[in-house]
């Protein structure tokens, strides 16, 4: 099975999801995913089997317990076919850091121009304190 195959199933990727918090017993994980998609203890079982059989999970037995855990080695493969498509949302993410910086800026700029004009009413008191010792400072 493609991964995108084993990814586009909701139930699996919040198994994975799931996993990707750390290692998890199968009844565990059974508990959540029938809470949270009202499936039968048979039908996860069935998803968990997938995942392991596709490569995404790896299972250890301890005792009667099965221990499921992420294999990153598909996921890697995931990451390296969406490389070619990451241009078309990190540009705009960078553009985006660029707006906020901006405004970040422009607050600074208006609240000191505020606070030099109504004697430094909207500076924290962190700044306050700072200017003080500056000013009380021989030669500040």
């Amino acid at each position: 099975m493609h991964a995108f195959d084993v990814l586009g199933d909701p139930v699996r990727r919040r198994i994975l999801e799931l996993l990707a918090e750390g290692e998890r017993t199968s009844g565990a994980v059974t508990a959540v995913i029938r809470e949270e998609f009202a499936i039968s203890q048979p039908a996860v079982s069935q998803h968990l089997r997938v995942l392991r059989e596709s490569g995404f999970t790896m299972v250890r037995a301890e005792g009667a317990r099965r221990l499921y855990t992420i294999d990153a080695a598909p996921l890697r493969e995931v990451d390296v076919w969406l490389e070619r498509f990451r241009g078309f949302w990190e540009q705009r993410l960078d553009a985006l850091g660029t707006e906020l910086a901006r405004g970040k800026r422009a607050r600074r700029l208006h609240d000191g121009t505020q606070g030099g004009a109504q004697g430094g009413g909207n500076r924290s008191a962190e700044d306050r304190t700072a200017g003080k010792a500056k000013e009380e400072t021989p030669g500040g």
